[in-house]
């Protein structure tokens, strides 16, 4: 369906210069739309123009991905490419009315993501081999990913010259480009300092990657599926059962400065959200703490 590459060019255009969203979000959202295509295409539709959906061809591709299993979460992201798509088309005037207004988004249930206590991360640490130049890398990330609440995407890419730590910040360039200070802590510019001041000058850098903090052993940046499979690593030597990514730290970071009374606004700001909401997945209470709240305040919990 030549007609819909073309519009999906223009698309990819409007998401990036003006919604200013990821490479890998604008690839997703290709992605949702094609399947789109692909599927009117197998109902006969071939000849629809985008201008000619109607909301029945939408639910019937909507009920086609439930049935195959997809989770509701990516049904639901897929809703958000079609929306964008077709306000895109509105915009554009290639289309006079929206047909995705009253498309409805699956349920959510909102699953609170695992986190690490401190126990946990000290034993994790003290998985790490440092007999290892690899070792101090690892522990340092570990302390970035932890003490500073960075995605996976941004701890790779950060620069010697994005560590300010004579101000005790780092500047982290997040989603959409947009740049970000945070505040990270003595443990983290330590570990820091150490793995750059000892280990990694003795890297052979390659050319354009001199700027690039952490390095894998040939010099060039390293890969989000290279930092997975250390931590990887690092839980089946901790013997942590729980099932840990890089954005487990993430999530712990968020957690432990929520519970000990920080505010949300600050910590949204730290993490880089758009969106209060999204922060405020992080608002759950300790579920030991909350029974025992309950047990010792409520009346009709306490003992005669």
């Amino acid at each position: 369906m030549a007609v819909w590459i073309s519009h999906r060019k223009g698309f990819a255009a409007y998401l990036k210069l003006e919604r200013s969203l990821s490479a890998n979000s604008i690839e997703a959202y290709q992605r949702d739309i094609a399947a789109f295509a692909d599927y009117l295409e197998r109902q006969g539709h071939d000849k629809l123009q985008p201008g000619q959906v109607n909301l029945q061809q939408l639910q019937g591709f909507l009920k086609e991905i439930g049935e195959i299993g997809l989770a509701a979460s990516t049904q639901a992201r897929i809703i958000s490419g079609l929306r964008a798509f077709f306000k895109y088309l509105l915009m554009e005037d290639l289309l006079k009315d929206d047909p995705t207004q009253l498309l409805e988004s699956p349920k959510l249930g909102r699953k609170l993501p695992d986190t690490l206590n401190n126990d946990e991360i000290e034993e994790l640490l003290g998985a790490i081999d440092l007999s290892k130049p690899e070792g101090e890398r690892n522990k340092a990330m570990i302390e970035v990913l932890y003490g500073c609440g960075l995605r996976v995407s941004e701890l790779i890419n950060l620069r010697i010259t994005q560590l300010y730590f004579n101000e005790g910040f780092i500047r982290v360039v997040g989603k959409g480009d947009k740049e970000r200070l945070v505040p990270i802590g003595q443990m983290a510019q330590k570990q820091v300092v150490r793995y750059k001041d000892e280990v990694r000058v003795h890297v052979p850098i390659q050319p354009g990657f001199e700027d690039v903090l952490f390095l894998n052993r040939r010099g060039k940046i390293l890969t989000r599926v290279m930092v997975f499979t250390i931590i990887k690593r690092l839980a089946v030597v901790a013997q942590i059962k729980k099932n840990i990514s890089p954005h487990t730290f993430r999530h712990s970071f968020a957690s432990e400065l929520v519970n000990r009374g920080a505010d949300l606004r600050a910590v949204q700001e730290m993490l880089g959200h758009e969106s209060i909401t999204t922060t405020e997945i992080y608002t759950h209470l300790d579920r030991d703490y909350l029974r025992s709240a309950i047990l010792e305040h409520h009346p009709r919990h306490q003992q005669s």
